[in-house]
């Protein structure tokens, strides 16, 4: 049940999930059961270039891409039900 998520500090889009994250969670407890493993990308290169994006925030089960650039609350609700199905 953990995400690994790809980010920039600097990024408007990575703060903008980080806020839906915790609006999802505080509208149903069930996905505080997900955890996120927040990887700053410019701090982990060589990490973040074993996986395969292009934009941040992007989001990984495993190696399974979920979700990559614009976030919207409803494709980080899809991650987020993916990871509870692990």
């Amino acid at each position: 049940m953990k995400i690994t998520y790809f980010y920039l500090a600097n990024c408007p889009h990575c703060r903008n999930a980080d806020r839906i994250i915790q609006e999802i969670i505080a509208e149903d407890s069930k996905y505080a059961g997900v955890t996120f493993e927040k990887i700053e990308e410019s701090q982990n290169k060589a990490l973040a270039d074993s996986y395969d994006y292009w934009y941040v925030p992007c989001f990984y089960l495993g190696k399974q891409k979920l979700m990559e650039g614009v976030p919207t609350k409803e494709k980080i609700q899809a991650a987020m039900d993916m990871a509870l199905q692990q």
